[in-house]
């Protein structure tokens, strides 16, 4: 096999794409398979209450990151409905910077920054780069 520019690119995205889909992928195995989401709730979102935020929207925030995470995550790895998946991961990168932005002005952003450079790159990179994934046999 012959290592063009464009397999070498394909396969970069492809291992992106995939380093991105398992953290999440595990992120959100973790929490819902053992943690529990009442578990995630006592751990991560309990602490909410004292502010602005009613406990159904924080309950439903803790049921949202956690099955986008899992969901999107799996997604990422087929290389299925890529999009939404980058949406959804996204919007749930959005909720976790605000979060730790509402707990604690000047917060680690390990739990966030590579996550972030991942997505974005995946994003900003032309679409035709990404030639390794299952979202050619639902689009034709």
């Amino acid at each position: 096999m012959t290592f063009t520019t464009a397999n070498r690119r394909a396969i970069g995205i492809f291992l992106l794409r995939s380093l991105l889909g398992l953290i999440f992928l595990m992120q959100g195995y973790g929490k819902i398979f053992s943690w529990g989401i009442d578990g995630v709730y006592q751990n991560a979102f309990a602490s909410y209450e004292a502010t602005w935020i009613p406990i159904f929207l924080l309950k439903l925030t803790a049921y949202f990151t956690s099955y986008a995470e899992l969901l999107g995550g799996f997604l990422l790895l087929l290389g299925l409905f890529r999009n939404w998946a980058y949406i959804a991961l996204g919007l749930v990168l959005l909720l976790v910077s605000y979060g730790h932005g509402l707990s604690s002005p000047i917060w680690d952003l390990q739990h966030v920054f590579v996550r972030a450079v991942f997505l974005i790159t995946l994003l900003l990179v032309p679409a035709d780069w990404d030639q390794l994934h299952l979202d050619r046999f639902v689009t034709k």
